[in-house]
């Protein structure tokens, strides 16, 4: 996907660049896939704010992806790539010989007229192709992984991001996730074979503040800048520092910046076969 960069004819204008769409080829969404998105604003069920610098945004519908594709061996033809405004990548419009159509995620390579297949059995590891993971050759690039078999894709389903799958240990695959991390995950969840498309995502620049609160984003404040009954970093004259503290903290005076929030003796940490920040087993 290439990025398209105007020319500086305003403030705005002048260091921000735009995805170009190049890659889509349907711009009007399937009726039958989208159903209406409220906004929750960084809200709990109860109106309480629990994110902070989030609004509503522009509207848009939610485009309803399949990521589980439980329509097993039956063959799917690619009708129509399309933008989807509510994550990074594309998805495609496909169409199963039965007459059924679905939203998937679309990986890199993909194109209009080709042919794609789920299946709880070994099949072709092609492009887009799913299946368990103990069927998938070693070495191969995944998306859209399963953590709890049958749950649905849950890992891996950002804009240009991929796993490697490693090999098998017993009961379970060993997957290489973008962190660096290297995993344990059950042999019989499912994933995709490819690379998720729209790489170039990453290179845009917004460029103003308006763009922002398109996307539902909201202006953030330093905490040096407000007053000390706002934020730990608060008061001073002028741009001062945070004062006589022993790092920085966040608005609700817990440590920040590099400190890791992970919990220690978490349940899940004897499926982490290597560390993503140490590198270690």
């Amino acid at each position: 996907m290439p990025i398209k960069v105007y020319k500086p004819t305003t403030s705005g204008r002048r260091k921000s660049s735009v995805d170009a769409f190049s890659d889509v080829t349907k711009f009007s969404p399937e009726k039958s896939l989208i159903k209406i998105l409220q906004p929750k604003s960084g809200r709990n069920n109860q109106g309480v704010m629990t994110v902070r610098h989030k609004s509503g945004g522009a509207k848009k519908y939610y485009r309803l992806v399949d990521f589980k594709q439980r329509k097993h061996d039956v063959e799917a033809e690619v009708l129509a790539i399309e933008y989807d405004p509510n994550r990074g990548p594309r998805i495609v419009l496909v169409k199963y010989s039965d007459g059924t159509k679905s939203y998937l995620l679309c990986p890199e390579g993909l194109k209009v007229g080709d042919k794609v297949m789920s299946s709880g059995h070994v099949i072709e590891a092609k492009i887009g192709n799913r299946m368990p993971m103990e069927f998938i050759p070693v070495g191969l690039f995944l998306y859209n992984i399963e953590i709890t078999a049958g749950k649905g894709g849950q890992l891996v389903r950002g804009a240009g991001m991929s796993a490697q799958f490693v090999g098998i240990e017993g009961d379970h695959a060993l997957v290489k996730l973008p962190s660096g991390e290297i995993r344990k995950i059950g042999k019989k969840c499912t994933a995709s074979v490819g690379v998720l498309g729209n790489a170039d995502r990453r290179l845009i620049r917004w460029g103003k503040a308006g763009r922002m609160r398109h996307r539902g984003i909201r202006p953030t404040v330093k905490g040096k800048n407000m007053n000390p009954v706002d934020h730990p970093h608060g008061g001073g004259e002028g741009h001062s520092p945070i004062g006589q503290k022993r790092g920085p903290q966040t608005v609700y005076g817990k440590p920040a910046r590099g400190v890791r929030t992970r919990i220690p003796d978490k349940w899940s940490n004897k499926f982490v076969v290597k560390n993503r920040r140490t590198n270690k087993r």
